[in-house]
C-alpha cells in the first residue's frame, strides 16, 4: 500500500462503518489517514459528518475517484447497484474493502472483475478499541493486501485472517455476537432484579462480571476454560448448582442454534 496519508473512504457511514470511523480516529494511527465518506443525500451527508467528525459526501464516484482504498459498508442488498454505479471511476489498481454480510468476494469480482477485493466482518465494539474482524482475501487480493487490512482492524481491536467459507460463521460469534452478550447480560441483570435487587445495580454486577470473566478466558494462558467454569464451580456449591440448572437447560443447544440460524441468515443476505 502507498505510503504517507491514505485516503480511505467509507460508502456509508451507518453504525458499523461509524464505529470503525470513530475507532480509527481515536487511535494512535489516526494521523495516517484521511477519512472520507459518503451518504445517499446532502442532508443524511451533513448529519453523518457532524456525527463523526470527517468530511461525507453525497457523491459515491466523486468518493470513488478520491479514495486511495475504497470500504463498502452499505446495506448487503444495495451493494452491487453502488458497485455497478462506481464501476466507470473506480480504478482497477485500488483495494476495494467490503464489510457486507453475505455478500463474496466472488459476487463483488462479478461486477469488477480485475479488483482487488478483501471482505471484512467487523463489529461494533470497534468503536471502543476492541472490536474483532475477520478477514478474506479474494481471489485477486494479495498477501500484502490482506495484511494491510488485518493492520487496520487491529487498530480497533483485534482481526484474523479466515477461508470465505467461514465467514458466515465469523458473522454470527462476533459480528452478531455483542448483542447477544447484551442480552445475556441484561437477562442476568432483571433476574437480579425479579428476586429483589436494584436493576442498576444488578446490571453493574453483570456488567462488571462479564468484563472480568472475558479477561480471565483471554489471559488462561494453559487453562481451558472448562478449568475456569471448575475453578468456580466447586462440586456442591451455588455455582455447581447454577451450572447444573444451565446444562439441564440445554443452554449449549440454544447458543448452537442461535449460532446455525445466524450464521445461515448472514449466507442469505447476499
Amino acid at each position: 500500500m502507498n505510503k504517507g496519508v491514505l485516503k480511505l473512504g467509507f460508502i456509508g457511514c451507518g453504525k458499523m462503518a461509524g464505529a470503525i470511523i470513530k475507532g480509527i480516529s481515536g487511535s494512535c494511527s489516526a494521523k495516517n489517514f484521511e477519512l472520507i465518506g459518503s451518504e445517499i443525500n446532502s442532508e443524511i451527508a451533513q448529519l453523518a459528518s457532524d456525527r463523526l467528525g470527517i468530511e461525507v459526501i453525497s457523491d459515491n464516484m466523486e468518493l470513488a475517484k478520491r479514495a486511495d482504498v475504497l470500504l463498502i459498508a452499505t446495506k448487503p442488498a444495495y451493494v452491487l447497484n453502488v458497485l455497478e454505479e462506481i464501476k466507470p471511476v473506480f480504478a482497477s489498481d485500488k483495494l476495494l474493502i467490503s464489510i457486507a454480510a453475505g455478500v463474496s468476494t466472488s459476487k463483488i469480482n462479478l461486477v469488477l472483475p480485475q479488483q482487488r477485493v478483501v471482505r471484512v466482518m467487523p463489529n461494533t465494539p470497534a468503536l471502543l478499541g476492541l472490536g474483532m474482524a475477520g478477514v478474506v482475501k479474494g481471489a485477486l487480493a494479495t498477501d500484502a493486501d490482506a495484511e494491510f487490512v488485518l493492520n487496520l482492524m487491529s487498530t480497533v481491536g483485534k482481526a484474523i485472517l479466515v477461508d470465505e467459507k467461514q465467514i458466515d460463521i465469523i458473522t454470527a460469534i462476533s459480528g452478531s455476537g455483542p448483542a447477544f452478550f447484551y442480552q445475556v447480560i441484561e437477562d442476568m441483570a432483571r433476574a437480579g432484579e425479579k428476586l429483589g435487587l436494584d436493576y442498576e445495580k444488578s446490571l453493574l454486577l453483570a456488567t462488571q462480571t462479564a468484563l472480568g470473566s472475558a479477561k480471565m478466558v483471554e489471559n488462561r494462558g494453559e487453562l481451558t476454560v472448562q478449568n475456569l467454569i471448575d475453578n468456580v464451580a466447586t462440586k456442591g456449591g451455588c455455582t455447581f448448582v447454577g451450572i447444573s440448572t444451565m446444562k439441564e437447560e440445554n443452554s449449549d443447544k440454544m447458543f448452537e442454534k442461535v449460532i446455525a440460524d445466524t450464521a445461515k441468515k448472514a449466507s442469505e443476505l447476499g
